[in-house]
């Protein structure tokens, strides 16, 4: 297995990977005060995200920003805490998703005991801190856990606030709170939502569950250590490092609508978020559970992601959740008018024709004719590439862990000589240097 694929297999623990690797541990404050070590198995008070996609865990009054690191003194991130109220925990917080008013979207809330504090920028708001019910009305005091939730992964813009084993669904828009009771959940002490997935956490562990029903597939309750935080000794921590650029070699790479990157290694993948939420690493299967064997070519279309393996394409509608479509897979020549093995495959920003890279040729297949067939084959001045892709400036094709890059699919085609190759970068792929 190979340094990359090793690299997607860190999963959750991989949020950032710049900067110098932290220590195994939480250290000590320097004042000598006992600090809270997160590796040791503690209880988070509270977890959300801030509006550049920073992840805050809080205990007491520490927090840890990011999946490794040490505590730090919550008010040196958000100093009016500490001088509006002494706090010494909050009970929740969540980041607002409200893009119908711009004056609350990506605002940070934090809740304690009957009062809610609301942060920009990690500025306190004028105004705050409130009583609850002055912002939230029908949500009540001295909540254990909250966490926002968007419209398509809820049936609005809503708020899920837990206490107890009861969760008050909060309708954004209409102000309204519907109470339901989900007792085969631990009670949450905290709740995140990450990458369209939402987390329970109850003493070190975690539990995935649906934010509409409750409901919870899959084995859980898990370590929290495994997957949030890097420990040594646990899951994606110990002998776990980041590949150098000049051992990457993809399979495939896309760009969906949204502007989320894919990258596919072996069984693996690995995703790239444009604007915020950094980094991450799964298994193929967690999102195309059919895909077993990894991919040989991937695009996107409208709505949709073509996945490529052997002979076969599955195509998945894309939403909250990826969803095989009916009667897929289906084979290359009945979908897309083609035959044996594919290398690559690219679709460039507002186009209808996906370029498919058989060896040295390129073929061009109209996605909007019925039935799809070939219009046209072109010779490639390069050969065995591995992946393409295509964006507002141009078509970079990859072959190990180099790239060439040109600014048309046609000059890609017509180009006697390939352009000098490029190194892949970190700012590309996240590895290393």
């Amino acid at each position: 297995m190979n340094l990359f694929t090793r690299f997607l297999l860190l999963g959750l623990a991989l949020a950032s990977v710049s900067g110098a690797p932290a220590p195994p541990h939480d250290s000590a404050a320097d004042d000598g005060a006992a600090v809270p070590d997160r590796c040791e198995g503690i209880e988070f008070d509270a977890a959300t995200p801030d509006e550049k996609g920073s992840h805050f865990f809080f205990k007491g009054a520490y927090l840890w920003k990011g999946f490794r690191g040490p505590a730090q003194l919550s008010n040196e991130s958000f100093k009016e805490l500490d001088d509006v109220h002494h706090i010494g925990h909050v009970d929740a917080a969540f980041r607002m998703h409200n893009i119908k008013n711009p004056e609350d979207h990506d605002h940070i809330y934090f809740f304690l005991d009957d009062k809610v504090f609301s942060f920009y920028n990690h500025t306190l708001e004028e105004g705050y801190p409130k009583e609850i019910q002055e912002d939230f009305p029908g949500v009540p005091s001295h909540l254990d856990a909250a966490v926002e939730c968007p419209t398509g992964e809820c049936m609005a813009d809503s708020v899920l606030f837990f206490k107890g084993h009861d969760v008050h669904v909060y309708d954004i828009d209409t102000k309204r709170v519907k109470t339901k009771s989900w007792s085969h959940l631990p009670v949450c002490t905290s709740a995140l939502r990450w990458m369209e997935h939402y987390y329970c956490f109850n003493g070190h562990n975690f539990t995935r569950f649906d934010p509409v029903t409750g409901e919870v597939r899959g084995k859980y309750p898990k370590d929290a250590r495994n997957y949030f935080m890097t420990c040594d000794n646990f899951g994606h921590g110990g002998d776990s490092k980041v590949p150098k650029c000049s051992e990457i070699k993809l399979d495939a790479i896309t760009t969906d609508a949204t502007g989320k990157k894919y990258l596919f290694a072996g069984p693996d993948y690995m995703r790239l978020d444009t604007r915020r939420d950094g980094l991450h690493g799964f298994p193929i299967t967690r999102s195309w559970s059919q895909v077993t064997n990894g991919v040989d070519a991937v695009f996107s279309y409208t709505d949709k992601l073509y996945m490529i393996k052997d002979e076969e394409v599955y195509i998945y509608k894309a939403g909250a959740h990826y969803t095989l479509v009916e009667g897929y897979p289906k084979s290359l020549k009945e979908e897309l008018g083609i035959e044996g093995r594919v290398d690559a495959a690219f679709l460039c920003p507002d186009d209808h024709k996906v370029y498919i890279i058989q060896g040295r040729e390129m073929l061009d297949v109209d996605l909007t004719a019925t039935p799809r067939v070939v219009t046209d084959r072109l010779p490639l001045p390069l050969s065995d590439l591995d992946a393409a892709l295509c964006g507002p400036n141009g078509v970079d094709v990859f072959k190990g862990s180099q790239y060439y890059h040109y600014d048309s699919p046609m000059l890609l085609a017509m180009g006697r000589m390939a352009p000098v190759a490029e190194d892949i970068t970190p700012e590309m792929m996240g590895c290393q240097k």
